[in-house]
């Protein structure tokens, strides 16, 4: 006998064989039972999860000699002819070649004849989407009401396509993607009868790579039985696959454990060098970082098992690696490299974003016993050396004016509520962010620290000796910089308008941005716009920065962008002039003849006014 793919040897040939639409098999196998068999029955799902072959079981059932029944037999004459595609009650027609009205008008032409052996005429149409709005319509009055003998089965892999008065005239079953327990059962069922050694966790990667469909698992096992014979190794099989290695996820979360960013890009750096998808590699991190997840909020084995699907090996593993970690920890984690693959899909530097995103994940999180997500940033404090003289006097401070307030660093913070005097040569630091818009659309917060006189003492700090050295002035005018970054780098602007200042930590401006503002973060994120904006930003301050830029949530404080300031602006400035316009004479008097009202007003140059 000839040689036949695994997809058409253990085709299942009874209701009782399919598996993974049990909803389906049921409620056809009642339909028969009771002898309520509807005349057109439409079949939807994706590619390899058994519309076909429920269309040739059901034309079996109904066609069996001992039929119609719910359990063919699979043995008499027309069982046979059904399953070898020789039956002439059965027609099965493929609507990707067969689109025109005249195909339609053929089926409309044979309906009317009685079937040859069996009960009734079976009409299997695959792939009907692809028939025509002329032949729709022409099948319509025949679908509706077909003669007793006939049975009208479509199957479709896009039912959208599908017009609601075809829709309407059939019994709809929607069929699901197979779960990947089932399809490894069945790949392990498929593989002890043809004598294949496999292991469990490479039946667990062809059951992944299917996508829930049990044709696409079983030609994959048929392609991995060629490449390496009757055994099975599961590295041939990654191989196969094109599948990035287990081994690289784990090593990758190994390294946000031990918190090495160095190891972190050699693991990028070597799925550079094998070839790997970065983006396939970033997915299937992400996956793990879920499983990480749910093993630490599922305590329970056995419904841990439910919920995450994959080999018992594998499962021990991702238990191992959970300890690790706390729930927010893995969140953040998440964050990171689900924001990483998105914007893979738009960057220039794939390795540049997956890079970063490794190295943030090793850096902004520690040990869990630690219970931060950050380190705190050390603070030097340099004093003159002690002169013994009388206590000074506590000084008193303005409060800041209300509107959003930066955040400032632990040393900016204890500097700015320090209720003794500073130490001697130190001038007065203050920081300016934008706040709420006032009518010029310019209204900054200032913190002031407090100048000890010359004549006070400076505070005793123990092992202090050296000499207070004068911090500059640093000045930050959001909305100055967003001009700034207009004028020098016009194609970036527009994106960065889209975020909001979120605070300041030392050298550390972070940069908000809302969660629907992904293309415009990923564009800032790009290492060139990412220089030139700290470039410009150092040379407006005078001091380095170092930026970050991070996705708003709703704990950080409201406030609007400099795109919606900006709109807000040109909004007031068009209501002046509407206001304005209203109000001249000669406008009044054209109103009031015509009747009208103003449509648009625009200002103009005083070289192109109209002189009258």
């Amino acid at each position: 006998m000839d040689y036949q793919v695994s997809a058409r040897k253990y085709r299942p040939g009874t209701f009782d064989d399919v598996i993974g639409q049990p909803h389906v098999v049921q409620t056809l196998v009642n339909s028969i039972t009771t002898k309520r068999i509807a005349h057109a029955f439409l079949f939807s799902g994706t590619r390899g999860v058994g519309k076909t072959t429920v269309a040739r079981i059901l034309a079996k059932a109904l066609n069996c000699e001992q039929g119609p029944t719910g359990t063919p037999c699979t043995t008499c004459p027309n069982c046979l002819e059904i399953a070898q595609g020789t039956s002439v009650d059965v027609i099965e027609i493929d609507g990707a070649s067969n689109t025109s009205v005249d195909d339609v008008r053929e089926i409309r032409e044979n309906v009317k004849f009685t079937p040859f052996r069996g009960k009734y005429r079976v009409y299997i149409i695959d792939e009907v989407h692809m028939l025509s709005n002329s032949a729709f319509n022409a099948l319509l009055k025949t679908l509706e009401e077909p003669p007793a003998h006939v049975v009208f089965i479509f199957a479709t892999t896009e039912i959208h396509k599908i017009p609601a008065t075809i829709l309407s005239r059939c019994q709809h079953y929607n069929f699901r993607r197979i779960a990947r327990t089932e399809i490894i059962q069945r790949l392990r069922h498929v593989a002890a009868q043809d004598g294949i050694a496999v292991e469990d966790r490479s039946l667990t990667a062809l059951a992944r790579a299917s996508e829930g469909s049990m044709r696409d698992a079983l030609s994959l096992l048929d392609q991995a039985v060629a490449f390496g014979g009757k055994t099975i190794n599961h590295t041939d099989l990654e191989v196969l696959l094109g599948a990035v290695p287990q081994e690289h996820v784990r090593a990758m979360i190994a390294a946000v454990t031990a918190q090495d960013s160095p190891v972190a890009l050699r693991v990028v750096a070597q799925l550079l060098d094998q070839g790997h998808e970065l983006r396939a590699y970033c997915a299937d991190l992400v996956e793990y970082i879920r499983n990480l997840l749910v093993a630490v909020i599922v305590p329970s084995q056995q419904e841990l098992r439910g919920l995450v699907e994959t080999s018992d090996e594998d499962l021990r593993r991702i238990v191992a690696d959970a300890k690790a970690f706390t729930p927010d920890q893995l969140q953040e984690l998440f964050r990171i490299f689900t924001h990483a693959e998105d914007a893979l899909r738009f960057s220039a530097h794939p390795r540049f974003v997956l890079e970063t995103a490794a190295v943030r994940a090793t850096r902004l999180l520690l040990p869990k016993e630690q219970g931060t997500s950050q380190p705190a940033p050390k603070v030097q404090v340099d004093t003159p050396t002690p002169r013994p003289t009388a206590a000074p006097e506590p000084r008193r401070t303005q409060p800041p004016p209300p509107g959003p307030k930066a955040s400032p660093s632990p040393a900016t913070a204890a500097r700015t509520s320090s209720p003794v005097g500073a130490p001697t040569g130190q001038d007065t630091m203050s920081l300016r962010v934008p706040a709420a818009p006032d009518a010029k659309g310019r209204e900054e917060t200032r913190l002031e620290k407090p100048t000890a006189p010359p004549s006070q003492p400076a505070p005793e700090i123990s092992g202090a000796t050296s000499t207070a050295t004068t911090p500059p002035t640093v000045t930050l005018d959001w909305e100055r910089f967003q001009e700034e970054v207009a004028t020098a780098h016009p194609n970036i602007a527009p994106f960065l308008e889209m975020g909001r200042l979120v605070g300041i930590e030392g050298n550390l401006v972070t940069i908000g941005f809302a969660k629907q503002a992904t293309v415009a973060r990923a564009m800032i994120e790009k290492e060139d716009n990412l220089r030139m904006v700290a470039a410009l930003w150092q040379q407006l301050s005078g001091q380095p920065v170092r930026l970050r830029m991070v996705e708003l949530t709703d704990d950080d404080p409201p406030g609007p962008t400099m795109a919606q300031i900006r709109a807000a602006k040109e909004q007031e400035q068009r209501l002046v002039l509407f206001r304005q316009a209203r109000a001249h004479p000669l406008v009044k008097q054209a109103l009031e003849i015509f009747g009208g009202d103003l449509a648009d007003v625009r200002q103009v140059s005083p070289q192109k006014e109209v002189r009258e």
